[in-house]
């Protein structure tokens, strides 16, 4: 019996087997690659946190060395300020929470412990939502939970030249030496407008032509520290 190529019952098996296959070497290779991967990811967030140490510019191949040498362990902090979780054993309790799940109801913060030039810093991750996508950070706070040591922001799909210069670091590097809250105690780190920052002291200028995407860092600023906050206090008491 020949094989009628032009009919629709042909057409029909035959995509249909040529998806079962796709998605089969899909998974495959998916599969296959997975510790890769994992691994990838692993190694830029290591990059990301150390970034906001002005650990800058690391090779992948000395990732995990800088990575031994300043960060001394990841916590777990509840909303309280509690520790629920001592992270003694570095990239398994704060490390392994993903930033989505950084929410107030999840009541489960990770901190990670670091030392600088024989200075104890505390890396406070964060996330939020851009103009067009989600966008996260770290902060890096010092001792006395108040004063900013460094930040790194990074960002899923913002506009190229404006709302993705969150990823730079002169725009980082202004939150170097900031004080998270103003005299009354509450959160004040922020981004402003372009050119509108009238106190130095907790004000980062915005980028010029990102006014959103600045809006969006600055309400991340606002909603994340203050989850974090008694535990800030705590470290300063």
């Amino acid at each position: 019996m020949k094989l009628n190529t032009n009919s629709n019952v042909y057409t029909v098996v035959y995509a249909a087997v040529i998806v079962v296959v796709v998605a089969f070497l899909l998974a495959f290779v998916s599969t296959a690659l997975k510790d890769r991967s994992d691994a990838n990811v692993e190694n830029d967030t290591k990059k990301q946190i150390l970034a906001s140490l002005g650990q800058r510019a690391i090779a992948d191949a000395d990732v995990q060395a800088t990575w031994d040498k300043y960060i001394v362990a990841d916590l777990v902090v509840d909303t309280a300020g509690n520790v629920v979780s001592e992270g003694t054993s570095k990239d398994q309790d704060g490390f392994r929470i993903n930033r989505r799940d950084i929410k107030a109801e999840n009541n489960a913060l990770p901190v990670f412990v670091a030392t600088v030039e024989g200075q104890t810093k505390y890396v406070l991750p964060l996330t939020g939502k851009g103009l067009w996508g989600p966008i996260w950070g770290y902060i890096a706070v010092d001792a006395d939970g108040k004063t900013v040591f460094g930040a790194y922001f990074n960002h899923e799909s913002e506009t190229a030249g404006l709302g993705a210069e969150i990823k730079a670091e002169y725009f980082q590097a202004e939150f170097v030496g900031k004080q998270i809250e103003d005299a009354t105690g509450e959160v004040a780190l922020t981004v402003v407008k372009n050119g509108k920052v009238d106190d130095a002291t907790t004000q980062c200028d915005g980028i010029s032509g990102a006014t959103l995407t600045g809006n969006g860092v600055a309400a991340m600023l606002s909603e994340g520290l203050r989850l974090y906050q008694p535990y800030l206090h705590k470290l300063n008491q």
